[in-house]
This record gives structure tokens, C-alpha cells and sequence, in this order.
């Protein structure tokens, strides 16, 4: 299954945009994490469907320090996280940003919920490509 249609097969399970870039995370690692999935609920729709920041770009951040952040007090942070979650907004308000006219769910929709049908899984997987990118390039995956 491409990554397209895997988006598509949990979209249709009705899950949202930050919660399908980390089950991909998690699924490229051969892991679930049901508590983390519902953690990122909140993110929906633009922090609770508010129509605020997107959830994907959100997400992506999310994403980027499931791979690089601290989760443990033996933990250290990746060094480069903060610049590599930066590199990835900067990419995100210059693409999606510059597509749409800005980077709210509104902006992205133009007040259309048809437009979530096309455009969400386009952003979506641009995200999840555009982390997997950063994470090999800055060493963090062998891809």
C-alpha cells in the first residue's frame, strides 16, 4: 500500500492530520501508541477544530520531536531539533503558507469543507515527505 492510500485508509477511519503523521511515524518504526494518537486529537482541525494553525503543521513538529526530543530524564535532546523543527515551518509558511494565503485551517479551506477533501491529503503527505527529508538529512533516519 503507497503512502497516499494508507493516508486515505486512515482518514476514512476517522482520523485527522497530526493524528495520521504520527501513526506513520510510529508504523515506520513498527510501533503503536494508541495514548499518543489520542493526545494528538487535540491538534484536529486546527487546535480542536478551532480553524487555527493546521494540524499537519502542528503535527509535523510533533513528528519531527517524536524522532529528535527528550522523552526520558536519561534522555538527551537532538541539538539540531529546534533548527530543524524551524527549517520545517519556514518550508511549511513558504509552500503551504504561500499556496493558500496562510497557514490556519481557515486560510487553507477557504471557508469551503469541500476543499479538506483534496487539499488536506495533498498537505498531509507533503509534511509526512517533507519530515522524512529533514529526519535523513540531518542524520536522524537512514532512509
Amino acid at each position: 500500500m503507497d503512502l497516499f492510500d494508507r493516508m486515505l485508509e486512515l482518514s476514512n477511519q476517522g482520523f485527522y492530520c497530526a493524528q495520521i503523521l504520527l501513526i506513520l511515524a510510529l508504523e515506520s518504526e513498527g510501533k503503536e501508541d494508541s495514548d499518543l494518537i489520542r493526545a494528538m486529537s487535540g491538534l484536529n482541525g486546527g487546535f480542536g477544530f478551532s480553524g487555527h494553525t493546521c494540524g499537519a503543521l502542528s503535527g509535523g513538529c510533533c513528528l519531527l520531536g517524536y524522532f529528535c526530543g527528550k522523552g526520558e530524564a536519561e534522555e538527551i535532546e537532538e541539538p539540531r531539533m529546534t533548527e530543524m523543527i524551524q527549517t520545517f515551518v519556514e518550508w511549511f509558511h513558504n509552500s503551504v503558507g504561500e499556496t493558500y494565503g496562510g497557514c490556519n485551517c481557515t486560510d487553507i479551506l477557504e471557508g469551503n469543507p469541500m476543499n479538506k477533501m483534496q487539499r488536506c491529503p495533498e498537505v498531509v503527505e507533503s509534511v509526512f515527505a517533507k519530515c522524512m527529508e529533514l529526519l535523513t538529512e540531518y542524520g536522524m533516519l537512514a532512509l
